[in-house]
């Protein structure tokens, strides 16, 4: 997969925002920290020349911030996508989350994200600097001297690890190759959880559950989490977002969650990405999206804009009830 470059980026945002294509460009720029990436809107040359960061961490999913970035904007916002992200970018537009009008896309080959969190378990905490160096990172901390070698590839997102494909599925532009479909093991840890016991089961999303602070993060940057009133805010729901108080909330609040961006979930794995406790939240969404697979048949949300999930496309070949039970018998 070719590599795409900061510079190219900043030409191409810079040469789209001149001849007047777009108004203003969403992006990423530097936060405190060289790993610490954030989303931003740029609207002149020199602040984009001056500002805009593209490295191994910009793994933010930008398609979410359209839903409220377009608004208010005179002109066309240009964004940039990693394949992954295109998946979302039509899943939102065929929810008609945004107007596809107001958005100018560039899709950008991408060979996979670094997670800050496993480059620190090789390298230690106190990172003060990181350069990219061909497929490795020079890392130098407050405690060493001389700067750490890390193949990148050996601290990747893990939804890069198992990446679902490299093609890009919408765009207005695209720069590099669009890249394919590929194979991918996403799947197999949640068959290794559907291979416990019902109480091992319980036992492990229980002690991966209960270290969540309810920060709601992973509702935040989700690109499936658009209502404009989540009923974890509606104070007359009972469930108002609020630190845990209790073994429902533990243990309920991702359920029900998940429930709701069943059969509409990318996999996009941004909700893993942002937790600060490190839940393995994208677990729980990928076990819908296998089970709906393996009931109505392969299914990716996102893959065309208009198509109709199986969940609320009723065909006379959708399994009936006791196929459901009969599985979960023979499963527990």
């Amino acid at each position: 997969m070719q590599k795409i470059t900061k510079s190219q980026l900043v030409d191409k945002a810079v040469s789209l925002l001149a001849d007047g294509t777009v108004s203003a460009v969403l992006g990423w720029s530097m936060g405190e920290f060289s790993y610490d990436v954030t989303p931003r809107i740029f609207t002149t040359e020199d602040d984009i020349r001056k500002s805009f960061v593209f490295n191994d961490f910009c793994g933010a999913n930008l398609s979410k911030y359209l839903v409220s970035k377009t608004d208010g904007i005179e002109g066309k916002l240009l964004v940039f996508l990693k394949p992954c992200d295109t998946y979302s970018f039509n899943q939102l537009l065929t929810e008609h989350r945004f107007n596809r009008e107001n958005v100018y896309a560039v899709g950008i080959p991408c060979s996979g994200m670094v997670d800050i969190s496993r480059l620190k378990a090789v390298s230690g905490d106190g990172i003060t600097k990181i350069h990219e160096e061909e497929e490795n990172l020079l890392v130098t901390t407050i405690y060493e001297d001389n700067p750490i070698t890390v193949p990148a590839k050996d601290v990747l997102l893990e939804r890069c690890d198992n990446c679902k494909s490299k093609k890009h599925v919408a765009f207005d532009e695209l720069l590099g190759d669009s890249g394919e479909v590929i194979e991918s093991a996403r799947f197999d840890q949640v068959a290794e959880i559907e291979a416990m016991t019902p109480d091992e089961r319980f036992a492990f999303w229980q002690s991966q559950l209960s270290r969540c602070i309810r920060c709601n993060a992973c509702r935040d940057v989700c690109p499936a989490c658009t209502c404009e009133k989540c009923v974890f805010d509606n104070p007359l729901s009972g469930a108002e977002n609020k630190s845990p108080a209790n073994n429902f909330e533990e243990q309920m609040f991702h359920i029900i969650r998940a429930y709701h961006v069943a059969g509409r979930c990318t996999d996009c794995g941004e909700c893993s990405r942002v937790c600060p406790e490190k839940i393995p939240l994208h677990l729980l969404n990928r076990k819908f999206i296998k089970d709906i697979n393996e009931f109505y048949g392969e299914y990716q949300a996102g893959a065309e804009v208009g198509a109709r999930a199986p969940l609320v496309d009723y065909t006379v070949d959708d399994p009936e009830p006791c196929d459901v039970l009969d599985r979960r018998d023979t499963d527990a």
